[in-house]
């Protein structure tokens, strides 16, 4: 969901699937604590699961 939103928002992002990537798993153990997806960072802003007010309040920084 987060994927589709952000296109449809025309924004660029970079997407890891950290069950292959190892430094990616690591980013989102020290930041959220837990393997869970999807993790965003927009901004500087850590969003943990998809929610479209956090993602919207995060893009307009």
């Amino acid at each position: 969901m987060a994927r589709e939103y952000l296109k449809s928002k025309k924004k660029k992002f970079k997407e890891y699937d950290i069950s292959d990537n190892p430094k990616a798993y690591k980013w989102v153990m020290d930041h959220v604590h837990q393997a869970a997806t999807p993790v965003l960072d927009i901004n500087g802003t850590i969003i943990l699961g998809f929610n479209r007010e956090q993602i919207d309040l995060a893009l307009r920084k």
